[in-house]
């Protein structure tokens, strides 16, 4: 099946249909870079920089010092770093080496750790000094062979390397003991000779790069397969869509974590690719952010909604300048119309919505920053990116404006899940992903999404779309954040709940908003219940867990 594609008519001038396949390793994007611009600054961080060729130079330390420790083509490693110098350093790192990084939260508790590792197999992980305990945890099980324990404070400058906040207030006892295979990373750093044991035979289009673990948002994670060729194609897709840029020019503020494949691939290998130098954050803090755009003037600011529904209702926001941003691309969830509009308002830059998943490395809708976009929408396939909507009752693609499940395919597509070939052939058929997102495409070729598949309320024998009765809730003045979802219900089977995070000093009660969403929406939409609560929960790049406050829901609802 192929679809008729007419978006490709919306495309901009400047953006081409198609794109030549890489047929490149990934790490070939680093050492491009630090051949073009080898003294321009990669990295900015907290008054630390770093040039094209230094991060080239660690990078290669690194995978010689791994090589030397035993690591093998194909061999997994886990980075369980935040943003910050090392994390870029190791990723380069262990592609250099010939192994497959495998990118781990460090929020992780020690039982998600565990399954993690586990199922990918990992032989090294390479992690902060704050986070040994969690690291020797996994050595004393058996399952890591050797621990690389770094510090934040290895690439700050005085005096921050006293007064950062990450830094451990409690003294955490290391033993290196080369013996038990637990080393710095400053060792590896250390090294005279840069020169690799191997050089690694990479097959783009087949070998792995990157093992990115899901979410977890609707189930237990699996191990995303993404092939060199895969990201790279996704990078090569990011450039084009952000076609009026200057290479070796642009900065870019890279908040969104690079454990996530959303802030690796349209922060890191994008960055990197063209040269572009990157002001890392290990964390979101709305204040230290407004200062950091402030004074240094990013140009670039891929991010969450909820990063920018932050900075929006930050009581200081007046007090700081963000005209330098000129473009933003939202995405790992929906975009409110609402905070588009205040956003672009506020820095005079562009805010669009994208589109994309893990199993797509990740991106594969946007929205025309310098062209047609509408909010709402998700925007339209990136070049040499397919997609339509699949119905199921009919086995074709639906019409234009009618419901059925996102299905996509292009060159980003994972290779398929960790030894899960059950899974991977029940999402990859035919050649198309299925996404598990339900929502409808426009006649010019603009995607919708309505929800995930597995999120869908059902009550009382109608389908409802939380997505869309949270739109028309956040069009009121008092919510900051919001979340539909189906609740059990005796009657109705599930029922419409929402729970509510208030603006600062705001005040509504489910009253208020049960008329204001009466008038607004269908009755059997509306909420029969609200929860208000300070804080939601939420993944790392601002994604919120939906299914956990099902969770709690349901435990409660067994509880009573």
């Amino acid at each position: 099946m192929q679809s008729q594609k007419p978006w490709l008519a919306e495309y901009p001038d400047d953006i081409p249909h198609e794109l030549p396949l890489p047929n490149k390793t990934l790490q070939s994007i680093l050492t491009d870079s630090a051949a073009q611009f080898p003294d321009k600054t990669a990295i900015s961080f907290y008054g630390k920089k770093l040039t094209f060729h230094d991060i080239l130079t660690d990078a290669l330390k690194l995978a010689a010092f791994l090589q030397c420790n035993g690591l093998q083509k194909g061999d997994r490693v886990a980075v369980m770093l935040p943003n910050c110098p090392q994390s870029v350093i190791s990723y380069y790192g262990v592609l250099i080496a010939g192994g497959i990084v495998v990118q781990t939260n460090p929020l992780y508790t020690e039982h998600e750790l565990e399954y993690q590792l586990r199922d990918a197999e990992a032989s090294v992980i390479i992690t902060l000094d704050l986070l040994f305990p969690k690291a020797i945890k996994m050595k004393t099980l058996s399952i890591v062979d050797q621990i690389l324990i770094t510090s934040i404070k290895d690439y700050l400058p005085f005096p921050k390397n006293i007064l950062y906040p990450l830094t451990q207030k409690q003294k955490v006892h290391i033993d290196f003991d080369k013996k038990d295979h637990i080393h710095t990373f400053a060792s590896s750093m250390k090294q005279e000779k840069m020169e690799l044991l191997t050089i690694p035979k990479i097959d783009p289009e087949h070998d792995i790069a990157v093992l990115q673990y899901t979410g977890g948002t609707t189930g237990a994670p699996k191990g995303v397969m993404l092939t060199h060729q895969n990201i790279l194609a996704n990078t090569e897709m990011c450039a084009a869509w952000m076609h009026d840029v200057n290479e070796g020019a642009e900065k870019v503020l890279g908040i969104v974590p690079f454990f996530h494949v959303y802030g690796l691939t349209a922060v890191m290998n994008y960055s990197i690719k063209l040269g572009f130098e990157m002001i890392l954050l290990p964390k979101f803090d709305p204040l230290d952010t407004l200062k950091i755009i402030d004074k240094q003037k990013p140009t670039l600011f891929p991010g969450a909604p909820t990063i920018y529904i932050g900075l929006l209702h930050h009581p200081e926001l007046q007090h700081y300048d963000l005209s330098s941003i000129k473009s933003c691309l939202s995405g790992s969830a929906a975009l409110p119309v609402e905070v588009k509009q205040k956003f672009e308002k506020v820095t005079g830059g562009k805010l669009v919505e994208g589109y994309g998943l893990s199993e797509a490395s990740p991106v594969t809708h946007a929205n025309f920053i310098w062209g047609k976009n509408k909010p709402g929408s998700i925007g339209c396939p990136w070049p040499g990116t397919d997609a339509a909507i699949y119905s199921e009752e009919t086995g074709e693609f639906a019409a234009p404006y009618e419901h059925g499940e996102i299905i996509v395919k292009g060159p980003q597509v994972m290779k398929g899940y960790w030894n899960k070939p059950e899974e991977t052939a029940a999402v990859l058929r035919d050649g198309w992903l299925f996404t598990g997102d339900m929502g409808y495409m426009d006649e010019e070729g603009f995607f919708y999404i309505a929800d995930r598949k597995k999120d869908i309320i059902i009550a009382g024998g109608y389908n409802i779309y939380p997505r869309e009765v949270e739109e028309v809730l956040y069009e009121h003045e008092a919510i900051q954040e919001i979340v539909v979802a189906g609740v059990p219900d005796s009657y109705r089977g599930e029922t419409v709940k929402a729970f509510v995070v208030l603006k600062k000093d705001a005040k509504a009660d489910a009253e208020e908003l049960d008329a204001f969403a009466r008038s607004r929406l269908a009755p059997y939409k509306v909420p029969k219940a609200y929860e208000f609560r300070k804080e939601l929960p939420k993944t790392a790049v601002g994604k919120i867990l939906r299914r956990r406050l099902l969770e709690e829901e349901i435990e409660n609802h067994h509880i009573k």
